[in-house]
């Protein structure tokens, strides 16, 4: 009986210790996802909701989300990553490229997805980039065909001979698509003028310059262009210069027309993303950059009062 005893006692400490083992190595109780979002406006807020959707989808309550907004600072990205490196998070969302560029810094081993970067080689400074990051890095692309774009300025306005670009200058993404897009336009014989700013506060004396010696406008996807959107419409509608745009939210306050992606399918996208990695279903590092499909939009309101006629193929944008 003694002996009996010992074995059932034995048995019951081999399974309490395989519980615990079982316990530690899955996280099926529940994951803590860290995001970090360089500023509000309504392309990043969509990525973020879509996100946010799809690992609720998947897991619902038992994922929660520490949200963090750096308000358009850099330097906020990197203390918001190094709290959530702090906690140990299983998983951090990075949208918008300084906010990547902060949680690529921070950690080498928890997984981290970016969102509406328009070219991780150039945001991570990756030479011959062929669309695997490595590592502990991955996530999804905002970049549409750039050339698609530069030829959407010709087709719609056929008469143009000078394009004048603003963006921000801080924005290494912003800086990618500013030489493509006016190498196209350059090649094709039209003369490009830069329009750079650093801070939001050179926003409206840089536009206006811009419309003064332009025929039209082309505002990249860029993240200090869109959340002062509304201040470039209010001075290119004044002077009546058509604007075409990078993606759709900046379209909507001051542009004529984009050729853009739904970045709250981007979001989501990058959210089947994460759950994969948390269910242990992909590894991060043999992960491709993914991309959404684009469309070409128009806004209604300012194409009828420039006198626009927008071809067949376009979506008006809603709202």
């Amino acid at each position: 009986m003694k002996k009996t005893l010992s074995i059932l006692l034995a048995l019951a400490m081999i399974a309490a210790l395989s519980l615990s083992l079982a316990s530690c190595g899955d996280k099926k109780d529940g994951y803590t996802v860290g995001i970090v979002q360089l500023v509000q406006h309504d392309a990043l807020d969509a990525a973020t909701k879509g996100f946010q959707d799809a690992l609720t989808k998947e897991f619902g309550d038992k994922v929660t989300f520490d949200y963090q907004n750096a308000s358009g600072d850099s330097a906020t990205c990197t203390t918001i990553v190094n709290s959530f490196v702090s906690k140990n998070v299983d998983l951090i969302m990075a949208n918008a490229t300084p906010a990547l560029q902060a949680a690529a810094s921070a950690t080498e081993t928890i997984p981290v997805l970016g969102t509406s970067i328009t070219e991780y080689g150039v945001a991570l400074e990756i030479k011959d980039f062929n669309g695997t990051v490595g590592g502990n890095i991955s996530g999804t692309s905002d970049l549409a065909p750039l050339d698609e774009q530069a030829q959407m300025i010709l087709d719609l306005f056929p008469e143009t001979k000078t394009v004048g670009i603003i963006y921000c200058s801080a924005e290494v993404n912003s800086e990618y698509q500013v030489k493509t897009v006016e190498k196209f336009l350059t090649d094709k014989g039209i003369t490009v003028t830069r329009y750079s700013f650093s801070d939001s506060n050179d926003i409206a004396a840089v536009t206006t310059s811009a419309v003064a010696s332009s025929d039209v406008i082309y505002v990249p996807t860029d993240n200090k262009a869109a959340d002062s959107a509304e201040t470039i419409g209010n001075i290119v509608r004044e002077a009546k210069k058509p604007l075409i745009a990078g993606e759709e939210g900046i379209c909507s306050k001051c542009g004529v027309a984009t050729l853009s992606i739904s970045y709250y399918d981007l979001g989501y996208k990058t959210g089947e993303m994460a759950v994969k990695i948390l269910k242990g279903e992909s590894k991060i590092a043999e992960m491709p950059i993914e991309y959404a499909p684009t469309t070409k939009k128009y806004n209604k309101a300012i194409a009828d009062e420039l006198g626009v006629t927008i071809p067949e193929g376009f979506v008006a944008i809603e709202g």
